[in-house]
């Protein structure tokens, strides 16, 4: 009994040191505010080491754009920012033509209900290229950040135009955050990316074409084991698993894409 007693006295004073010397973000990361299917994806994207490369602070003005159904960043940036800074959730149109876009939208929005304490300070505007491109007032955002969406601009031919918007939002010296599926280097771009990746330097001239300067690159998202070969593009691996039960545990083993991590600054 008195080593039992002990143990559970040992875990709770090293969970208390922890949870003292953890940083506010590392604290809302852990926090319950996040599903833990969201929790178990943090190997492959690596939300603590991607947004201090991004170097977010939880005083400054924020747009995340596409934040999906689920909100998986916003999770993470919606607290974060709740108290001193800004977060502008860039999303989908109500009226949106395509019906994916539609279902995502009023998830998203049933999410953020639930949780007022948490999204209550958020502001929702809409990326629907080309109509609706005012995700921010112009010049006002520190940080713009796009998570795996460049994909799906090239599909539509709409990339231009939302590097375009995303460059007006930002103020001068604000800083373009972006994730992506990577196809291989030197590799011929599709210019409707099908298959879900992209090349670095395609997603590098869309952004310079726009006025934006490359400051840096990480490889933070990367993964060694995805050739990018795959019957259904990136979908073929988690969390799609477009061929369900064929070659699942191949996938798995894979893990999520192979991703660019791109830092780009409005002079």
């Amino acid at each position: 009994m008195k080593n039992t007693l002990l143990t559970v006295l040992m875990f709770t004073a090293i969970n208390s040191v922890y949870a003292a010397e953890a940083t506010p973000l590392q604290q809302i990361i852990a926090g319950e505010q996040r599903i833990e299917a969201h929790k178990a994806r943090d190997i492959y994207r690596h939300p603590q080491q991607t947004l201090d490369f991004f170097d977010v602070k939880s005083d400054m003005t924020v747009v995340e754009i596409w934040p999906g159904k689920s909100g998986w960043y916003t999770e993470i940036l919606a607290p974060y920012l709740k108290d001193n800074g800004k977060l502008y959730a860039a999303h989908f149109a109500a009226d949106a033509s395509v019906e994916y876009f539609k279902k995502s939208l009023v998830g998203f929005n049933a999410k953020v209900k639930q949780q007022p304490d948490v999204y209550g300070k958020m502001e929702l505007t809409v990326l629907q290229p080309p109509k609706d491109l005012n995700i921010a007032p112009d010049n006002s955002a520190d940080r713009v950040l796009t998570f795996r969406n460049v994909h799906n601009w090239m599909k539509n031919e709409q990339a231009a135009a939302v590097f375009t918007a995303m460059y007006k939002a930002l103020k001068k010296g604000g800083l373009l955050g972006v994730v992506e599926h990577r196809a291989v280097k030197d590799s011929v771009q599709d210019p409707k990316a099908i298959s879900g990746y992209v090349t670095e330097a395609h997603v590098i001239k869309l952004a310079e074409q726009a006025g934006f300067e490359l400051l840096e690159k990480s490889e933070i998202n990367a993964n060694s084991k995805d050739n990018t070969e795959h019957s259904k593009g990136v979908w073929t691996l988690p969390p799609s698993l477009r061929l369900k039960e064929q070659d699942k545990e191949k996938y798995l083993a894979i893990g999520e894409s192979d991703r660019m991590t791109l830092k780009f600054i409005k002079r």
